[in-house]
Order: C-alpha cells, then structure tokens, then sequence
C-alpha cells in the first residue's frame, strides 16, 4: 500500500493529499477539452541506481513499491524520498468504453530528465529535458477491450546531465536544493478523433487577438473561433483553414492589467466540410502589450499596453518542504501568488524553473507580470566570481532545444512579459547570439539577456536585449547605461544604450523562525534578529529604492524572495507557508509607493511609515 514520507516541514496543504485527489484539476486551462482521463494516484515504482540502464520494461513483479504521482521521488509525497538515477513507473489503466474508435493521446505535463514510455510494451515516446511537456497518439498500442499497461522509464542524475537542472543539485546546499526526479506534473489521457487540434498559439494587441490552431490529421477541416466576454456573450467569431492564423478584432476592447486582469474566453472547433464537429476546445486569453517608450528625461521606460508601468515583485522559484517542484494542491499553487498580490506587488520573477500551466493560469487570472527564467546549466562553483568554463557542446545544444521549447510551450500566456535566458553568467554562453534565439522565437516579448550582468559569474555586458539588469545585495543596485566613449582607445562615440535599466535582485533579508525551518544552517544576505528589525530594514531599503526609481528612472525591481527556500531564510514566507514575516499591510504600502514613483501619472497611496 502506498504511505506518504512524514514531510520534514508540513505545509497547510500536505495532510489534504492522498490518492483519490492527487492534483485532480484539468492541468492545461489554455486548452482544455470535456472530456479527459486523471492518471495522477497511485503507480507502481521501481528505483535503481547502479548497473547497466534496464532497456525494456521489467515484469510487474519487479515493482515492489507504490508512489504517489507526480510527486517527484524525492518528496515526503510520493511515498519515496530518496533519489534514483534510474525510475520505473507502472499503471494499468481501463478506458471509458465510448473512447473505443477513437484516437487517444496521452499527456505529460514535466518529467525530469530522460523519458521513455511504452504503452502495451510498445514503446510511444522518448523525450529529453525536464521543463516541457511530451505527448503521444497512443492509438495504435492499445489493446480492446481490456486495461492497458503504461510504463515509463525516467534517468536523471540532476547537474551530472548535460540538461538544464535550474537549483537542483545532488548535494543541496547554500543557495542550490534538493532535486525534483521523474515524474513532476500531471499525466493525463484524452480521446480525439483522427483530426484534431494539438496547440493554440495565441497573440494579442490591444484591440485584437490573433489564433492559430496548430492541427494534426487534417482533411480539408477548418478551424472556427469565438471570443466571448467572461461566461457571458460571444463578441467575436472567426474562420480560416485548418493551421491558419485567425484574426479576430475585438470590440470595445477591455485591456488586461494586474489591476483590471481581464481575459476573455475562447473556444475554438475544427469542423469537417459538411459541418460537422470533430474536434473543440476551450482557452482564453488577455488584450496586452509589452514594450518601450521614453519619458519625459528621453530615459527608456518598460510600457505596459503603452503606459510606463513600473514592475515590482519578488523572486519566485516555486519549491515546496512536501513536494519540492510540485505544490501539494492547486489552492497551494495559488496561494503564492495571492500572497505577492496581497503585499501590494503587480509583478513576479519565474526563477530557474518552469511551472506547471495552472501557476501561469493563476498568474493571469489573478492579474501579476512575469518574467520566466529559463533553468540552467550546472554552473561550477569552484571559481566563486568570474566566468566559468563554457558547458560542453552537448549541453549547450540541450540548453538551446529546450529554452525553444518553454518558449513555444507559454508563448500564449498573458501574463507572460518578459524571457531571462541567463542569470548572472550560470554557464553563459554566447549570450547576444542566445538573446538574438529568443527574440526571434517571441518578438512579442522583452528579453533580459543576462539577469545580473553586474555580478558573479557574467561575461560582461553584451548589450543584447532590451534590459540592463543589476544585481546587489542587500543593495538596492544603482545601475546606470554608459552611453559615452569611457576609454582612451575607443574610437567614436559609443551607440546610445537603448536598454530599460531594472534591479533584477536585491534585498534577500534574513529571519529565522526556529519552528517553520528547514533542517542545516540558515542563509541570508543579511539577517534580523526579529520580526521589528526586519521591518524597518525592508522599509529602509524600500525607501531607498523609492528615491532611485524616483530619480534615476528605474523600470523594475526584483526583491528576494517569495518564500524561504531549505536554508535560504530571506522569504517573505516562512517555507512551510504558515507564516508571513512582516505585516502585510506595511509591505503593501512600500510597494505601492515604489510602483508610484516609477509610474507617471499614477496616483500616490499613502505611505505614512
């Protein structure tokens, strides 16, 4: 029988997880269709971590323990906690009898690193990387009537791979955490008949969204789409052949802002030539922009839907005590971001790591800007500042493969306004030529080519990208464009740096609460002995951040962080999220001062402390 870990460090949440409800919710909301099979509970398990790599499915007999999916292996929730390099998963599954005739794909939201699925022992899917999802048309493997056996094999040897690992380290420690193996988000089946719809790619302006239905199997379908206000009456309806792209003007358009997050509903079916149905889904999306504009020095500024809009929010990295990468429950996954809303920010960094679909859901629906790190290479230490070796070809090319596939994986998503390919050099590598990928991928959106090009292990500044990104602790940084000739042996002036300039990290104040910590030595930038001191530190710092901003023209800033993380105490959020470290009403009023002064034309709040 299948047993939770006691957790080392409980959440609100981790008692409400068992196997009739683990992560029950549709896990793609920008796609969702009617009907669909949960394959999250209870798998059969088998770990190994020495000898040769088993190249087929072993017998059923050799899965002698029980894991609770997708919680990673080393979490208190699966049952497991303990790392394998090797991981087999089991399930026999029965199919609903009206999906006979069908096609049926099957969905993984992440699984980390090296997947390889068979389905009857007839091998569907391979797939490298941790960080996107894989799907299969299993039609053909499937045996009717009957169950049908799924196996998948995972390896992962977290920074001993050539793959993006993000924080996820072997030996946890310091500022790097305890890995996240296997499977880590929802595995799911869905039926559809031969041609269907595989993705939407949405973009959207102020006035107008445009939709292409990505489709596989088509024969002269084509594609409808409708835009309706929230539940209530359809505002636009377009058409074009199946793979087109559908424009689709909106009327009396209502723009998304994290004050007003506005998202309009979206269904979009393929029809046959006779007028038939064969395929519908359900999505949504917001009317935005993201860009530059001057202000009124001639100082580049980030513009939200045109306006300058000064972004202020926390490093995110979204690690839990009970499930590390994946979050006890969907209330949990929301949960931060209702915190970050409720301390009075409009804004949240996605650091080294990408999130399952329902937090980007939850990020748009509740109204915050995101900038999404893409994860990094393992980065050597033994060099503490300056550049490290370049990673090896394998690696590099891995790296690329997948920040191309996170891109296109949330390039709808609305919340979404900014990519960070590198943060402060972790095995950087052709930095302007990786930003030059990026921007070509998504012209939609700001790239931050190097988060904390100031610091650590960068390269030096490139001036790739539409930011200038400074790192200080506790700071906050003061960072300023050279946009004059600063060296004798230059020739001719230096081109005007058009760049918006942000403080990407700062802050990273420290508490230690003796009862909501998590075993080892606590870490932080700096650290208060109580929970008054650490107030009037933040306020201090905000109130220095206020006056650059103020004055220098500042377009964000990035405080860290959300939440505690292992030994690293500098969280808003104590890790196990029962405790919150500063009055939220005196954090809220700083952050609407500091968002004030960098937004022309906004309102103050009162900001009497």
């Amino acid at each position: 029988m299948w047993h939770p870990k006691a957790a080392l460090l409980p959440t609100p949440w981790t008692k409400l997880v068992g196997p009739e409800n683990a992560l029950p919710n549709y896990p793609r909301p920008q796609m969702a269709r009617s009907a669909w099979l949960n394959l999250n509970g209870v798998w059969g398990y088998l770990g190994r971590s020495t000898g040769t790599v088993l190249p087929a499915p072993p017998p059923p007999s050799a899965y002698r323990e029980q894991i609770l999916v997708p919680y990673p292996v080393e979490s208190a929730l699966s049952g497991i906690e303990r790392h394998d390099d090797e991981m087999w998963y089991r399930k026999v599954v029965k199919l609903p009898s009206n999906w006979v005739g069908r096609h049926v794909l099957l969905h993984f939201g992440a699984v980390d690193q090296v997947a390889t699925v068979w389905v009857n022992n007839k091998e569907v899917a391979h797939h490298n990387g941790g960080y996107t999802g894989f799907s299969a048309d299993i039609t053909e493997a499937l045996r009717w009537p009957g169950a049908q056996e799924i196996t998948v094999r995972v390896r992962d040897r977290n920074e001993a791979n050539p793959f993006p690992v993000g924080k996820q380290r072997n030996k946890p420690e310091g500022l790097f955490y305890t890995g996240a193996s296997g499977i880590w988000q929802t595995v799911w089946m869905e039926p559809v008949h031969a041609a269907y719809i595989d993705k939407l790619d949405i973009a959207t302006d102020l006035t107008s969204m445009s939709v292409t239905p990505r489709v596989a199997g088509t024969r002269g379908q084509r594609a409808v789409v409708f835009v309706a206000e929230p539940g209530g009456r359809v505002v636009a309806v377009g058409s074009a052949g199946a793979g087109d792209t559908i424009r689709l003007p909106i009327p009396a358009p209502r723009v998304w802002t994290p004050d007003d997050p506005h998202l309009y509903d979206l269904k979009v079916a393929l029809v046959d030539p006779s007028g038939k149905v064969v395929d519908a889904v359900s999505s949504y999306a917001g009317l935005r922009t993201i860009g530059t504009v001057p202000d009124a020095q001639g100082r580049p500024r980030i513009a939200l839907n045109g306006r300058i809009t000064f972004l202020h929010g926390p490093l995110d990295q979204g690690y839990w005590p009970d499930g590390i990468y994946t979050a006890p429950t969907d209330g949990a996954l929301k949960s931060d971001l209702l915190r970050i809303k409720e301390l009075g920010m409009n804004f949240v960094r996605k650091h080294g790591k990408v999130e399952p679909a329902r937090w980007y859901y939850w990020a748009d629906k509740l109204g915050l800007m995101v900038w999404q790190d893409m994860p990094s290479l393992d980065v050597s230490l033994d060099i503490p500042v300056g550049p490290a070796p370049e990673p090896a070809p394998a690696a590099k090319a891995n790296f690329q493969k997948e920040l191309l596939a996170m891109i296109d994986q949330l390039r709808s998503v609305t919340s979404i306004v900014g990519w960070v390919p590198f943060n402060e050099g972790w095995s950087e590598f052709d930095t302007a030529r990786i930003a030059g990928v990026v921007k070509t991928a998504d012209p939609t959106r700001m790239v931050d080519a190097n988060s904390g090009v100031n610091c650590c292990k960068s390269r030096g500044d490139t001036r790739a990208g539409d930011i200038y990104d400074d790192h200080t602790y506790v700071g906050p940084g003061r960072p300023k464009l050279l946009n004059n000739r600063s060296k004798a042996h230059q020739r001719g002036p230096v081109p005007v740096d058009k760049r918006v300039t942000v403080d990407g990290e700062y802050g990273g104040l420290g508490l230690v609460l003796d009862k909501n910590r998590w075993p080892g030595r606590p870490q932080a930038y700096e650290m208060a002995n109580d929970p008054v001191r650490l107030t009037d530190r933040y306020v201090e710092v905000s109130r220095a951040l206020e006056e650059i901003v103020r004055r220098d023209g500042l377009s964000g800033a990035v405080y860290t962080q959300t939440t505690d993380v292992e030994n690293e105490v500098n969280g808003f959020l104590s890790y196990d999220r029962w405790r919150v470290k500063m009055p939220i009403p005196i954090v809220a009023e700083r952050s609407r001062a500091v968002i004030t002064a960098g937004t022309p034309g906004m309102v103050p709040q009162d900001v009497r402390r």
